[in-house]
């Protein structure tokens, strides 16, 4: 039996327990694509009260209205509620899993409770502090002095990886702490993996300083995308074994071209920023602000904003309140741009700040302490311009450029630049980072049709 017809075998049998919306829904999945995604469940409120990802959207989606989705202690409690069904599609199913993790932290649906807490993706950790860089697999990377790859989806298959990695550029991956400039590390005695050529032996000084960056520079070009020289030479030294009748050779190098192939298998840092895996003391990045823009009292409440489009069509924005230097998921807002034609931030960004102040100022709301704007000089312009216009007193605005982080201020011609470790500067990435990521996902549902409200 086709998944199309067990839903229709639900339908027909289920309609004095379910309602018109619920059988549209059944109705509506069909037409979903056979595509990895995320799909969303709401209720006849238009409330989202499921999340969940898809490596075949219309198959799994489809699940939720077979007779078997009420007979299955997991859903049965809650499958009735449904009226209405969206997706969004992803590239791969990777993808889908990032998306639904951030999406169930965002929405928090109240049938989701996987994924709320905070567990984090795996990443790969260089670090660029020491003589002999390690090669780590961490869920929790450290915020200064290392170079992240990632986040990946999984520990184990990047492990798997790693091992591979380490056959070719022979880096080391123990804890040590070692100093090229004692000699006495020359006594040390090295572990097995020096033995079996698969670690240089930076412990016992086999390899000089220079040497060894070279090869992790090597390490760092592969990571980049630089990947096909090295494939090329692995699938010859496998054609080649399997030439010679050594079949164990060829075997072990296809599962090593296939393990260095799932290291496509990760999300991008910039479009997956996992912040809360990264310590950011509030009190100190708030008491950081208080100074750098001069106020008469420590900030508790900062609201950012974003914009996104691609293309010139659906042009949305987001707006992210942190209270206190932390995120308050129940003050985030997103929005459709409705009076700009076409790509202009400057206008888009007018535009959103007048409807959320002019909202504030008309429901008597307390204006936020800090409002951060995502961009230039250009986009602070825009945002004051909105305010002149309103005639409304504005709260202290400032806007953080990403490409040098330059901090601009109203009226002073040249930004501000902070030191990259500063606890003010770091506050601040965090807000504008969860701001542009909150924006980008609405972007996204908002190209397959999906609203999940502003």
């Amino acid at each position: 039996m086709t998944s199309d017809d067990s839903t229709d075998n639900h339908s027909d049998t289920s309609d004095n327990e379910v309602g018109a919306g619920f059988r549209r829904a059944a109705a509506k999945v069909k037409e979903f694509p056979q595509k990895p995604g995320v799909y969303l469940m709401k209720d006849a409120a238009g409330r989202v009260i499921y999340v969940g990802k898809a490596k075949n959207l219309k198959s799994r989606a489809s699940s939720y209205f077979h007779k078997s989705a009420e007979e299955e202690q997991r859903t049965a409690i809650w499958i009735k509620e449904i009226d209405d069904v969206d997706f969004m599609e992803c590239d791969s199913e990777v993808d889908a899993l990032l998306a639904e993790s951030r999406l169930i932290k965002d929405i928090q649906p109240r049938h989701n409770e996987r994924l709320k807490d905070d567990k984090s993706f795996p990443y790969l950790m260089i670090g660029t502090r020491e003589d002999f860089p390690r090669i780590e697999v961490t869920r929790q990377p450290q915020a200064r002095g290392a170079k992240l790859y990632g986040p990946f989806l999984s520990a184990g298959a990047l492990r798997g990886a790693v091992q591979v990695l380490q056959r070719i550029f022979k880096f080391r991956t123990c804890a040590l702490d070692i100093d090229s400039g004692d000699d006495r590390w020359k006594w040390f005695r090295p572990c097995l993996l020096a033995s079996i050529d698969q670690c240089t032996a930076p412990c016992n000084l086999q390899i000089s300083k220079e040497d060894y960056r070279k090869d992790i520079r090597r390490l760092q070009m592969f990571l980049a995308g630089k990947k096909n020289t090295l494939l090329s030479q692995l699938r010859g030294e496998m054609e080649a074994a399997s030439t010679n009748l050594a079949f164990e050779d060829a075997a072990r190098l296809r599962d090593e071209i296939h393990l260095l192939e799932t290291l496509d298998q990760r999300g991008e840092l910039d479009t997956h920023v996992q912040p809360e895996v990264f310590y950011i003391d509030p009190k100190k990045g708030l008491a950081g602000l208080r100074k750098i823009l001069k106020m008469n009292r420590t900030p508790r409440t900062i609201e950012g904003v974003d914009i996104a489009h691609l293309g010139g069509t659906e042009t949305v924005a987001s707006l992210v309140q942190f209270i206190d230097g932390l995120p308050c998921k129940q003050g985030y807002r997103r929005y459709r741009i409705r009076e700009v034609e076409g790509i202009d931030d400057y206008q888009s960004m007018h535009e959103v700040v007048s409807r959320r102040f002019q909202h504030l100022h008309d429901q008597s709301e307390v204006l936020p302490d800090v409002l951060l704007i995502d961009g230039g000089k250009g986009q602070l312009n825009a945002a004051m311009a909105a305010f002149t216009e309103l005639q409304i007193p504005p709260p202290v605005v400032i806007s953080l450029a990403k490409r040098d982080e330059e901090l601009y201020l109203p009226g002073s011609e040249a930004p501000l630049r902070l030191s990259r470790h500063a606890f003010a500067l770091r506050l601040l990435q965090y807000v504008r980072d969860e701001a542009h990521r909150f924006a980008q996902h609405y972007h996204h549902i908002l190209r397959r049709k999906s609203t999940l409200g502003e």
